[in-house]
């Protein structure tokens, strides 16, 4: 059994993540069974105090035996519509973020989505998945979603939302890395595990993956944090948003200065075989970006691009 967090010992940042998978709940005969099913699975991490918890891809209708046109389950994307209403009275009890994942309506059009729960209950906004499979166009006229997906405001970060298919393409996770999304939500029914991995690391973003076989949580460095197995099928564990990742030349040689300036204030991790460092805040009064600042080093992203610029003026 993990150990239960403590809020009051949190660091300013470190928020505790959970996600759902479906495996051993399908198949099922109704969308009743499947609501009580995943209500019961959500118990388990409530001891944890989550602040965001994800459910798979249209968790109420995949595996399930009972079969309706799509108008009859799409929920509206504004009024809360029964599935959405329930997992909202689950925010607003537990006090936390839900990424709900269902079919919605708008406009005329059907999406598959992923509506973004608030600590009260509230819609927050939806994404919509924007690379269907064929078979959801043409046998269930659903339709895609943007290219430029929305990032959402939490009290803690932004987060954005990908769904399953979405892992096969890169043009939506670099407009989230684009606009600042720290976490990216994944619902999915595949669990995609080496892309989901490469997309962690490329976009320096945790991800919370909840699917139909499994789910996980994925460190910005694409290392698992927590996988979800045949003892639990859900994981919940915290993560510090004050982290950063670096390239190791040539400020490996600074590291050194703030392990002894900042001691057990910092956590610095060296990847040794990828060249990267990670720098990590302990201290609630201390931020990553302020050491960089000190130190005249630049983040992953910042050092590629100084490079680049060399690049391009000789490039001919």
């Amino acid at each position: 059994m993990k150990t239960v967090i403590n809020k009051a010992n949190r660091l300013p940042r470190e928020i505790v993540m959970a996600g759902i998978d479906l495996r051993g709940l399908w198949p099922v005969d109704s969308v009743e069974q499947r609501i009580r099913d995943i209500l019961q699975r959500m118990e388990n991490v409530y001891v944890f105090e989550p602040d965001m918890i994800c459910l798979p891809e249209t968790f109420q209708t995949s595996w399930v035996k009972e079969e309706r046109p799509t108008e009859e389950y799409a929920e509206d994307e504004t009024v809360p519509g029964p599935v959405t209403s329930i997992i909202a009275e689950e925010a607003r009890k537990q006090n936390c973020y839900i990424v709900c994942p269902l079919v919605t309506k708008s406009d005329g059009r059907y999406y598959n989505s992923a509506i973004l729960l608030n600590r009260e209950g509230k819609i927050d906004g939806v994404y919509h998945k924007a690379h269907l499979v064929s078979s959801e166009i043409e046998q269930n006229q659903l339709t895609p979603g943007t290219l430029e997906p929305p990032v959402f405001q939490t009290d803690f970060g932004k987060i954005g939302i990908q769904i399953c298919y979405d892992a096969n393409w890169f043009d939506c996770w670099d407009h989230l890395k684009k606009e600042g999304a720290e976490i990216i939500c994944f619902p999915s029914q595949a669990p995609f595990i080496n892309v989901l991995n490469h997309h962690a690391w490329i976009n320096q973003a945790y991800i919370l993956s909840s699917t139909g076989e499994g789910s996980r949580i994925i460190d910005m460095t694409g290392d698992e944090i927590a996988v979800s197995g045949q003892f639990e099928r859900w994981v919940c564990e915290p993560v510090n948003l004050e982290k950063v990742l670096l390239h190791v030349w040539p400020y490996i040689r600074k590291v050194e200065d703030i392990r002894e300036r900042y001691r057990d204030r910092v956590y610095v991790r060296i990847f040794h075989p990828e060249n990267w460092i990670t720098l990590e805040s302990r201290d609630p009064g201390l931020k990553v970006m302020d050491i960089l600042q000190e130190y005249e080093i630049p983040t992953y992203d910042g050092h590629l691009t100084r490079n680049q610029k060399v690049q391009d003026m000789y490039r001919g």
